[in-house]
């Protein structure tokens, strides 16, 4: 037994010690004027320089090219979040009827669901494209939202229904009996026991939001809507002027901190969503 989690142990080291490399490259490249290899050549702190003002100005330049970084930090931030939310909002409520109520078509809109999930949606962004255009929505995080949102929602709702379909009928039925409306049972009883799935939903949601760029990319013209992921773009592929490794491993890192602090506390969530919800059996 202790073999094989010294073999386990080893294993898991030897695959991800690469990962953890790149993360120290990327470290030492903003901490650094140029690196020899794994050596920093000297050390300074000038890449971080801009932390203070939000205002990217690349050295050797009189100017920035770049929207304040504060500014897209919270464009990240709330496209991040609306989306989470209302994809929670949407597959509670669309995983609950599918779960709970039989009507004509449920087991083809089932399959026309997971279909659409595995529907690339990178194929329609020219007919998306037109559509936000002509509902005034191009150039807007709003257009962005509505587009990831419905996108997402297809996982999100089986996610939802395998965790209604967890939970017995006995639990809503008491409460109806005890004079609690169907809305009433569904917020105050069944919501509370599907919670674990509720929290994957939000995770993969914020995730989702937080790590998005080709719509980004697409429908977003502007920089006062720029999020982190088209502001890296835009540092690593030196679209306003050269390419400074400081600085891109520093906007970079900045990007990964707060997903990386949002996992360690919602991991154990994601552990739990094979697990059906048993908080009133």
């Amino acid at each position: 037994m202790r073999v094989g989690k010294i073999v386990l142990y080893a294993f898991l080291i030897f695959v991800t010690l690469p990962i953890l490399l790149l993360y120290a490259l990327l470290f030492l490249q903003s901490i650094s004027t140029k690196l020899n290899g794994l050596i920093p050549e000297s050390i300074t702190l000038s890449n971080w320089e801009f932390l203070r003002t939000g205002d990217i100005i690349i050295p050797g330049t009189k100017s920035s090219y770049y929207p304040n970084l504060y500014l897209v930090l919270g464009n990240t931030f709330l496209l991040a979040i609306v989306i989470a939310l209302m994809e929670v909002v949407f597959s509670s409520l669309a995983g609950y009827a599918l779960s709970r109520y039989k009507f004509r078509g449920r087991s083809k809109l089932l399959t026309l669901t997971i279909l659409l999930h595995a529907f690339p949606g990178i194929t329609l962004l020219i007919a998306l494209f037109y559509v936000l255009n002509t509902l005034n929505l191009y150039n807007t995080l709003i257009g962005v939202i509505i587009v990831k949102v419905a996108l997402d929602l297809p996982l999100g709702i089986w996610i939802m229904k395998g965790f209604f379909d967890s939970l017995p009928w006995d639990i809503e039925m008491s409460a109806l009996v005890d004079g609690a409306s169907r809305l009433g049972a569904w917020w105050r009883i069944i919501m509370p026991n599907v919670r674990n799935g509720l929290m994957a939903v939000l995770i993969f949601g914020f995730l989702s939001g937080w790590s998005e760029f080709i719509y980004v990319l697409t429908f977003i013209a502007s920089q006062d809507y720029w999020t982190l992921s088209m502001l890296v773009y835009a540092l690593t592929s030196g679209e306003y002027s050269y390419i400074n490794p400081g600085v891109t491993a520093t906007v970079a890192i900045i990007y990964m901190i707060p997903v990386m602090i949002f996992f360690l506390f919602a991991q154990k969530y994601l552990l739990r969503i094979q697990i059906a919800a048993k908080g009133g059996v």
